[in-house]
């Protein structure tokens, strides 16, 4: 990281915060307003569908959430240096997370007619499926970007929340192997919230060392 991009850098950084806690903010306030809505139970992008009461703001703000994460995903190659593909692969998949899951979500609703999908739906799903694998292979190209000499448990750790997305993925789409009726089926909504849990966790954690390098760089600087 330069001082030349200090400010911006440290704007991605809040960018960050407040992306991964609206995503649950809006999740839990307006899941209130919407009746027999569970969070455990129900889909996150069924609180945005046409037949939710909050579907207009919940959209709105999806696709607000998903700025913000466009934004955080553009300064994350000013936040590390040099600026290698890897910055560059890493910087464009929080890109495309906020595009395809946020601003992708709040465009197209994830409807049914009966037991149809709508084409809305079906564009939801195919947006929706390109941000988060987007935003899974982030913990792979991190690896290539986070030095192991200040962060030596950082490899560690990015396979474990990788590993853990994959386990929380397959859980959430268990329904489409196994329609049957089963407890796994019935907690999608608890499998889907701990799935973006456990990227948030990361995505956190790589505002955590931006952070802490930004202030090293300052201190470094005010020392000189």
């Amino acid at each position: 990281m330069t001082d030349k991009y200090k400010n911006i850098v440290l704007a991605g950084a809040i960018a960050g915060i407040a992306g991964c806690a609206g995503d649950f903010l809006v999740l839990f306030v307006f899941g209130n307003y919407f009746p027999g809505y569970h969070q455990q139970f129900n889909t996150m992008s069924s609180l945005g569908a046409t037949i939710s009461p909050v579907s207009s703001i919940v959209s709105s703000l999806w696709i607000l959430l998903g700025l913000i994460f466009i934004f955080f995903g553009y300064t994350l190659r000013k936040a590390f240096s040099p600026l290698t593909n890897y910055l560059r692969i890493a910087s464009w998949l929080v890109i495309i997370y906020g595009l395809g899951e946020f601003v992708g979500s709040g465009l197209f609703k994830a409807d049914h007619i009966g037991n149809t999908v709508t084409k809305s739906a079906v564009v939801h799903g195919i947006l929706g499926t390109i941000g988060i694998t987007a935003l899974m292979l982030l913990p792979l190209v991190m690896q290539k970007i986070i030095s192991r000499s200040s962060y030596p448990d950082f490899n560690r750790f990015s396979w474990i929340i990788l590993v853990a997305g994959i386990v929380l993925l397959i859980l959430f789409n268990f329904r489409f192997f196994h329609p049957e009726d089963n407890i796994l089926n019935k907690l999608e909504g608890l499998w889907q919230r701990l799935f973006a849990l456990d990227l948030y966790i990361y995505l956190l954690f790589i505002v955590y060392i931006i952070i802490k390098e930004r202030l090293c760089l300052q201190k470094n600087l005010a020392d000189e």
